[in-house]
């Protein structure tokens, strides 16, 4: 089994001014025995660009009898001279595995192998670690703060950077976003930075929120305020595909490539997702779910957040792999009940919020498994429809109402005495995501008239009021994605680097004008409504 305090990076100070670190990775099937090595090369971040320091090197001790096959040592960061080793501030590091062959021949296998534990990552493939003689425990100041029950969820997606830049710039728009009678906040991929602009569903990092955005000591920062204000955190999880340098495709990949060196068995990944965004973990594989259970642990118990998104489940729930997802979200359940900020319920269950997106399956999801709730695409299809121009069917009333349309409403679960009990469930219903354009684009003639990425006329903002309405008024969770409470009109392409790559900065300015100020006053009184009238 995983167990976190052995793996990662741990830098402790042992003296003033002097730290040690000690790096712990597991690679199963990789083994001294076989004549393999792996060394930690470590550099300072102001150092990185000085072609004259050249990165320190620390050979990792692999340990015999570790089920997982341990590699770890504990060495003294000693300064260097006209380096910065050792020094307060950031650290990049990344792990290298080396074979030697039966002849004597030393090959590097594997020249960048990131930290699949890593709890600090810079941008790009870089794990790190943070050298600080004051460092302290988080002061959390949310021990009475309880989760909302899922029939009260007001969720507002958004992208970190587009929305406000930061998780602090996330932090400066709660009062707003509280206006429109939010109480939980999902933020998309927030562990997959690169140089460029990325949404992060090729996830690398999955225990270490990027430090663009404000690190580890920022997403706590954003989650304790929000708590302050009664607002629930979720994180958008990419568990069904991975980027291709995620280390446990990497070395193995690069294994098979060298038909001299020892070959083991990939330990958690399993050929490559169907529609080409990467390599694919195999739910069915006892590592996979214990990696994927600890870094649902590790959000809940290091960052308080308050559930997940997971992401493309309709690609996990088929047989087999679907026995593996139900019972890493059973896993998870049953671990938050132990958590306080998810007890309270008349029902005797946990408040935990776990959606899946499984678009064409998930009313089979939310009666199958303990997920309580699920991304579908039902409403946003009818209005997309309505605001073309096509008449509206009777299929958008049935919508309003998911008990109408088959869905279920509780799903069967266990209290923390372990007594069988019914849990609620419910969809999540939304006019816009972003995986689509935006409403007002569907609303706009002429929108698709030669521009590969047309914007929506704003000034038809009024042919999405009738649809706010349904949506503050109808049964399940309504979602809202950033600025279509102001008529905020980006178009998405339906495939390219463009749909992930380009960065949609919110425009706040919409905020104020004659077509955002009549909408978003719509908005704020429906959400009144939502918050305060039951019926």
């Amino acid at each position: 089994m995983i167990d976190l305090n052995e793996v990662g990076a741990f830098p402790t100070l042992i003296a003033p001014g002097k730290f040690t670190v000690r790096f712990g990775l597991y690679l199963p099937g990789v083994r001294s025995t076989d004549n393999f090595e792996v060394v930690a090369r470590v550099i300072h971040t102001g150092d990185r660009f000085d072609p004259s320091v050249p990165a320190a090197t620390y050979s990792l001790q692999w340990q015999p009898g570790s089920a997982l096959d341990l590699w770890t040592v504990t060495v003294p960061l000693q300064p260097l001279a006209g380096a910065l080793l050792g020094q307060p501030g950031m650290h990049l590091y990344r792990f290298e595995l080396w074979w030697t062959s039966p002849a004597g021949t030393r090959q590097r296998i594997s020249p960048w192998i990131t930290d699949p534990f890593a709890r600090e990552a810079e941008i790009g493939r870089m794990s790190a670690f943070i050298l600080d003689p004051a460092a302290a425990p988080f002061n959390w100041t949310d021990d009475t703060y309880k989760t909302p029950e899922l029939d009260d969820l007001v969720v507002y997606e958004l992208q970190v950077e587009e929305f406000n830049g930061s998780f602090d710039g996330v932090i400066d728009r709660l009062t707003y976003l509280q206006s429109l009678g939010v109480n939980c906040i999902e933020l998309m991929p927030v562990t997959s930075m690169r140089l460029d602009f990325d949404w992060g569903y090729g996830p690398l990092h999955y225990f270490a929120p990027g430090a663009r955005w404000g690190g580890g000591a920022g997403l706590k920062r954003l989650v304790d305020a929000a708590h302050a204000q009664g607002i629930a955190i979720i994180l958008d999880l990419v568990y069904e595909h991975v980027d291709y340098m995620f280390p446990y495709y990497r070395v193995y990949t690069d294994l098979a490539a060298n038909d001299q060196a020892p070959q083991p068995p990939n330990p958690m990944m399993d050929g490559q997702n169907i529609y080409g965004f990467g390599p694919k973990p195999d739910f069915t594989a006892s590592f996979t779910l214990d990696y994927f259970q600890n870094s649902n642990k590790h959000w809940l118990d290091e960052f308080h957040i308050d559930g997940f998104r997971y992401d493309e489940v309709t690609d996990l729930y088929v047989p087999p792999m679907d026995a593996g997802y139900r019972t890493l979200v059973q896993k998870t359940y049953v671990h938050s009940l132990t958590i306080p900020r998810f007890q309270g319920s008349p029902g005797g269950y946990s408040r935990i919020v776990q959606c899946a997106e499984a678009l064409d399956k998930a009313q089979t999801v939310l009666s199958q498994s303990y997920t309580n709730s699920a991304w579908q695409n039902g409403l946003l299809y009818l209005a997309e429809s309505v605001a073309s121009g096509a008449a509206p069917q009777d299929s958008y009333a049935h919508q309003l109402d998911p008990s109408f349309i088959g869905y279920p409403s509780t799903t069967a679960a266990v209290d923390a005495a372990g007594n069988p009990i019914q849990m609620p469930v419910a969809p999540f219903q939304y006019l816009e995501s972003h995986d689509h354009s935006q409403l007002i684009v569907f609303a706009s003639p002429g929108s698709d008239s030669g521009d590969p990425i047309p914007e929506g006329d704003r000034s038809r903002f009024f042919k999405l009021q009738p649809h706010a309405i349904a949506l503050y008024t109808l049964q399940g969770i309504p979602m809202l994605w950033q600025g279509q409470e102001f008529a905020d009109n980006y178009s998405l392409p339906d495939t390219g680097l463009s749909r992930v790559h380009l960065e949609r900065n919110t425009h706040w300015e919409y905020f104020y004008d004659a077509s955002g100020q009549p909408l978003i006053s719509l908005y704020r009184r429906l959400g009144g409504l939502r918050r305060s009238v039951r019926a």
